[in-house]
């Protein structure tokens, strides 16, 4: 490897991020690696193998500190300094596992816990070897039961570092054996964030509090999710209607469409008025993932007569999933085509129809049977065609011609 012309030696280069090492370390396997590298292999991608080996490397392996070759590359570096190069710092010590684990049990203590979650944020943003000690030292368990403390005696006192401690490590919660939703006060507790306004940076808190509900939702088992309550649902519309993030905005229309395959609580949605606001949300033409999100949601919620209901009220609740089919992904066309049939099949009133006909969506469903999409789709096309055949036949703005070969 050459830098300005000068031959770098072979073994001062890492062989995963091909760049000179700045704090080499040995594995188990004779390879050495930038410190750095090794670890993002190992925690944050969660490999278990040596790259260059392919030898088994446990993630709790040692990285022996390979100081003989570090000292080198130093040496080279300042030799070398007229030429632009920059001698490499002497790496700080990582911190101990051993440390780690016992600031995660220091959590337990009320008079450290405040104290101990400023430690434990800090240390988490540095690496992934450090926030994997502490999923394995419990902390998943150690948040959840402090966050629901302050729910009960309804203080905010290191409830911000919490939260971001959960969002920091949210990679590894797959590694995480205990339940999230063990507790099911915990659900309570995170819908008592969202509701926060005008204290500490809310903002921040309540994307923070989405995640970990997403999370928590994730893994609920049935039982969990089919005893929420109707504020949980009014508090996460509300959120929707007000100042939260992209990725907050995500997170809680995730934690939507985990739920609302329960009929009690598609019911819940629907009263607390989530059809009008995710068509609201729409009409914003948000990035791809939150329109699959809201499409999916939608899908579930016309599946009752008062979602449907609602959707129809809306002026532009037929033409938003009308123009979102063919023009987001094939993923979104799955869903707005289930949310039109449905429609059709149980709400398709002379009134719909003509709706469907003015904002566009028997044209769309023309086009859905030329353009290339899966079968399936083309079948539910042509059988809302089929289905309103009569009205739509008359209609100016349908070549008649065209609409009797796609119904045949």
């Amino acid at each position: 490897m050459e830098i300005s012309n000068i031959e770098v030696p072979e073994y001062f280069i890492c062989p995963i991020s091909l760049q000179i090492m700045k704090d080499p370390v040995t594995t188990i396997s004779g390879i050495t690696y930038d410190r750095d590298s090794i670890e993002n292999w190992l925690f944050k991608n969660h490999n278990t193998i040596c790259p260059v080996t392919k030898q088994p490397l446990p993630r709790d392996s040692d990285l022996t500190p390979n100081h003989t070759l570090r000292r080198l590359i130093q040496a080279w570096c300042t030799v070398n300094a007229a030429y632009g190069i920059d001698r490499i710092p002497t790496p700080k010590p990582p911190l101990s596992k051993f440390y780690v684990l016992n600031l995660v049990r220091d959590l337990w203590l009320p008079d450290l816990q405040v104290k101990t979650l400023q430690k434990l944020e800090g240390i988490a943003v540095e690496n992934d070897r450090n926030k994997s000690y502490m999923v394995e030292g419990g902390l998943v368990k150690a948040l959840m039961y402090f966050i629901i403390s302050c729910h009960r005696k309804r203080q905010t006192e290191g409830l911000e570092e919490a939260l971001s401690l959960f969002y920091l490590i949210r990679g590894l919660l797959g590694q995480e054996k205990t339940p999230l939703s063990q507790n099911e006060e915990i659900v309570e507790s995170l819908t008592w964030v969202l509701g926060f306004d005008g204290i500490l940076d809310h903002v921040a808190l309540k994307v923070h509090a989405a995640y970990a509900l997403k999370a928590v939702t994730e893994k609920a088992n049935s039982s969990t999710l089919a005893k929420l309550k109707p504020e949980f649902f009014d508090k996460i519309v509300r959120v929707l209607r007000g100042d939260i993030s992209q990725q907050g905005l995500n997170a809680l229309l995730h934690v939507f469409l985990k739920t609302c395959p329960f009929g009690r609580n598609r019911i819940m949605m629907i009263e607390a008025g989530a059809v009008f606001e995710l068509i609201e949300l729409e009409l914003n033409i948000p990035e791809k993932k939150t329109t699959e999100l809201i499409l999916g949601i939608l899908f579930h919620l016309c599946s009752c007569a008062d979602g449907r209901a609602q959707l129809l009220n809306h002026a532009a609740g037929v033409a938003v999933i009308t123009r979102r089919i063919l023009n987001v992904s094939n993923t979104a066309d799955d869903r707005a085509i289930l949310i039109i049939s449905v429609i059709s099949k149980y709400s398709g009133t002379n009134g719909v129809q003509q709706e469907m006909l003015r904002v566009g969506t028997v044209v769309k469903l023309c086009m859905v049977l030329q353009a290339d999409c899966a079968v399936h789709l083309k079948d539910k096309a042509r059988e809302i065609l089929r289905t309103h055949f009569d009205v739509w036949k008359d209609s100016p703005c349908i070549d008649l011609p065209t609409l009797t070969r796609y119904t045949r």
